[in-house]
């Protein structure tokens, strides 16, 4: 069984660094294409679709590939829940915390600011998606238009943030950057250093440099992004993150059979840290740049996407396909609870935000210490690792969802 955990583990580890490398591209590809839209907007957008691919594929997986446990209806999906609840989770606080001890730790800036304005939107956004999948889920039947509506929120809110970009843009009268106009960072330095040699960076060589290092900016633009391979750029590091993750779902599977864990609470701490690779590193960046807004913004939309899309859209499919998800008490009890967790974690965590002038490190450890609270009350969880530590707060949270009952029409 520890030669089987181990090599489970190297494979988890090794879809990281994937994901890692392809997010990489991503980012590239995604900064050129919404080199229009506004501070705020892209990182909740752009940056936060593109990053949340693998809480995408990770649901589509768990719902087509993995078999689930026979005695857990539902269990596939709750692996797919698990998965997006704990990167939202991860997204949350992990990311924020990150973003200003990089920005402080650098001595790139004495504070950090965020707009209240992209907090409270998002926020709210955010929490409106959380509490009607609550009302879903509790029920323990789940259908395609369960997942339709879950989709509607996230159109609603990426409409809202276009038309309000639009109206801003015309009151200061800003104009579109063209791709000429458009010049990366990375690629000015490139420019500007002595020994480029842009045939090099065209031959056959260079290509297999790309492909070896998982350098798929060097592989596809190679030379000049234009608007054609910024967008295959963009396609091929989603279907690398895509592969990624096909790695990810079947090792955790493995995993659990191995440690005799069922495959939610892999899901929940192992997989949900793993496809949370590229929001933390789309989020650093866009923060060492000083695009504070990007940053968090990047994060919480990141959140909206995963609960909205990246489990309405795979929820859509499945029950189109191989009829409405019935959920066991048991597993319908797992994932209510977590998503009582994640709203009450959301709160706090907006609440942090906004409050206050400025995000420091003070708030950053207490981010922190949200995650290792979260840790803690999962690995507690009787089915988990045989612990009954948490069993009070899960009996707290069951009778929480019990009072929303009423509101379950659909169920009656």
């Amino acid at each position: 069984m520890l030669v089987e955990v181990l090599i489970y583990t190297v494979f988890i580890v090794l879809t990281c660094v994937i994901i890692w490398r392809a997010s990489d591209g991503f980012e590239v590809a995604s900064e050129f294409l919404g080199r229009n839209l506004s501070e705020g907007v892209r990182g909740a957008t752009i940056n936060a679709i593109g990053s949340s691919m693998p809480e995408l594929f990770a649901t589509i997986l768990f719902l087509f590939i993995v078999e689930g446990d026979p005695d857990e209806q539902g269990s596939n999906f709750a692996g797919g829940i698990g998965t997006t609840a704990g990167s939202a989770v991860f997204n949350g606080v992990i990311i924020p915390a990150l973003v200003i001890l990089t920005v402080l730790g650098a001595g790139l800036a004495t504070q950090v600011n965020v707009t209240k304005k992209v907090i409270l939107r998002d926020g709210i956004a955010l929490l409106i998606g959380e509490l009607i999948l609550i009302l879903f889920i509790g029920g323990g039947y789940l259908d395609w238009w369960h997942g339709v509506a879950l989709m509607l929120i996230y159109v609603v809110y990426v409409t809202y943030m276009l038309t309000s970009m639009r109206r801003n843009r015309a009151k200061e009268g800003l104009h579109k950057i063209s791709a000429e106009e458009y010049e990366d960072p990375e690629e000015a330095a490139e420019e500007a250093a002595e020994d480029i040699n842009p045939e090099l960076e065209r031959s056959v060589r260079s290509a297999l440099i790309g492909l070896a290092t998982l350098d798929l900016e060097l592989l596809v633009v190679q030379r000049e992004m234009r608007t054609l391979n910024a967008w295959i750029l963009l396609i091929l590091s989603m279907l690398v993150i895509g592969g990624a993750c096909f790695l990810l779902v079947h090792s955790c599977e493995q995993l659990g059979e191995a440690l005799n864990v069922p495959i939610y609470f892999i899901a929940v701490i192992l997989a949900s840290a793993a496809t949370s690779v590229p929001d933390t590193i789309l989020s650093i960046r866009d923060a060492r740049k000083g695009n504070y807004d990007d940053a968090v913004s990047n994060a919480i939309g990141s959140n909206i996407f995963d609960i909205c899309f990246a489990l309405g859209f795979p929820l859509m499919l499945y029950t189109l396909i191989q009829g409405p998800i019935v959920m066991s008490d048991s597993t319908a009890a797992n994932v209510t609870q977590l998503q009582l967790i994640l709203v009450g974690i959301t709160v706090v965590a907006v609440a942090i935000f906004y409050l206050g002038k400025s995000l420091g490190r003070l708030k950053a450890f207490g981010l922190l210490a949200l995650y290792v609270l979260f840790v803690a009350y999962i690995v507690g969880d009787p089915e988990a690792f045989g612990m009954d530590y948490s069993d009070g707060i899960s009996n707290f949270l069951l009778q929480i969802d019990s009072s929303l009952d009423g509101l379950r029409f659909w169920t009656k």
